[in-house]
């Protein structure tokens, strides 16, 4: 199975910039959206209607703002929104699907730009969604979750480590929660298959990054450890435009 995950910076922008070539092209079984900034009372049936795919999306209750959508050829057993909890909940930042074989779960976490307010609610939020798949996680089955964590784990996971170790995205103490998952044995799977390998997802706009390559890794794939041998490669899709994020994949037996 091939699974595509993608900060999309708005779906009805995107939709304007050949989403659904990308669609076509890529033939993802499962494509997982983030800050689609929309929900479907505002789209019309076309614009989200994909032949052999059932799709769902979880909106904010702010209108354009943050929302989560999920793609998939395979009719999910059951989507879920949220975590149950309605102060996390209420910006449309979780889909969880489950499959007779798999739970996989497309997050869009929270950006702790806008304050120490905001990242404390960044922090307690990554606290609410370990606890999540944890829970998930005693059911023996597979347990994939992806998105825009909003945070580059290490130094190589960005261009300019010095120059921001004092910037939200890469603060210690939001670093600190992406090392406890792995502690928890949560692996991230394109750090796992490319140890070493320099590449990013998201480029500032306003600074013109990605002509330059200044950028940060802050999409993810990962999978409990139990089931990493399931995953078969990780990858960015660096050369899909249309977005401030790219693409990141994961092609798995599942």
């Amino acid at each position: 199975m091939k699974l595509i995950s993608w900060n999309v910076n708005g779906y009805r922008a995107i939709l304007k910039k050949g989403f659904f070539d990308f669609m076509k092209k890529e033939k993802s079984d499962i494509l997982a959206l983030q800050e689609t900034k929309a929900s479907i009372d505002q789209l019309k049936e076309k614009d989200y209607t994909i032949e052999n795919y059932f799709v769902e999306f979880n909106s904010a209750e702010k209108k354009g703002y943050s929302g989560t959508a999920i793609f998939s050829k395979q009719k999910p057993k059951s989507f879920k929104t949220g975590m149950g909890i309605s102060e996390f909940d209420n910006e449309g930042r979780m889909i969880h699907a489950e499959y007779e074989d798999f739970h996989f779960i497309n997050c869009y976490f929270p950006n702790g730009g806008m304050g120490p307010e905001r990242i404390k609610y960044k922090l307690e939020f990554y606290e609410a969604f370990l606890d999540y798949i944890e829970e998930l996680r005693k059911q023996k089955k597979p347990v994939i979750f992806c998105g825009d964590v909003n945070t580059a784990h290490n130094e190589i996971d960005l261009a300019r480590p010095k120059e921001n170790k004092n910037n939200t995205g890469f603060l210690r103490i939001e670093r600190d929660w992406l090392d406890k998952i792995e502690k928890y044995r949560w692996i991230d799977t394109f750090r796992h298959l490319h140890p070493n390998e320099i590449a990013y997802s998201w480029w500032d706009y306003k600074t013109k990054a990605r002509e330059r390559n200044i950028g940060w890794r802050l999409d993810y794939f990962f999978i409990d450890k139990e089931h990493i041998n399931l995953i078969k490669d990780s990858y960015m899709l660096g050369n899909i435009m249309g977005s401030d994020h790219c693409p990141v994949v994961i092609e798995a037996e599942l």
